[in-house]
């Protein structure tokens, strides 16, 4: 009797412990997403920060979409004057808050800094500041936000929870 009492409280415990490891499963998925959800938005707001961007002409701003449009003449104007300045410090905004920020092209932030630096270096790249041309057809692979199998964690747990058990 002792024996088939202690066998109904363990398994009562078991199903305790895996309906706890399911809703914490649930919780922290949940709290991910706004997290993530609300780094993106903070990201985004790099974009708009009237403290970074003073100085630059909105025509020659790095957006969202990963592009700046400087027209050739005004090449030298976007280097050497505050624009280049401002848009790495829209680059370190972005990457100090989401450091996997992926542009709408699926650049990154560090692929951005290259294309500034070669956009205004004095090589046969200057003033080539398209994104594109310097990805050279490797795809970005990387997550926009990250993806962990919570259905794996849970069966992991509740193996454990009847093994110890």
């Amino acid at each position: 009797m002792a024996f088939a009492l202690m066998l109904m409280l363990k398994g009562n415990f078991t199903i305790l412990i895996i309906l706890l490891i399911s809703m914490f499963c649930l919780y922290s998925e949940a709290a991910e997403g706004d997290l993530q959800g609300q780094s993106m938005a903070k990201a985004l707001s790099c974009f708009d920060n009237k403290l970074i961007y003073v100085g630059c002409d909105e025509a020659y701003r790095l957006n969202p979409s990963g592009n700046i449009n400087i027209p050739p003449e005004a090449i030298d104007f976007f280097c050497s004057g505050p624009c280049l300045t401002e848009t790495q410090l829209v680059l370190n905004c972005i990457d100090n808050i989401l450091s996997n920020f992926i542009f709408y092209n699926k650049g990154t932030v560090q692929q951005m800094r290259y294309a500034l630096n070669a956009g205004c270096s004095y090589s046969r790249q200057r003033g080539n500041f398209n994104l594109a041309d310097y990805i050279e057809g490797d795809a970005n692979n990387a997550p926009k936000l990250p993806i962990v199998n919570r259905s794996y964690l849970f069966i992991q747990a509740a193996a454990a929870a009847f093994y110890f058990i």
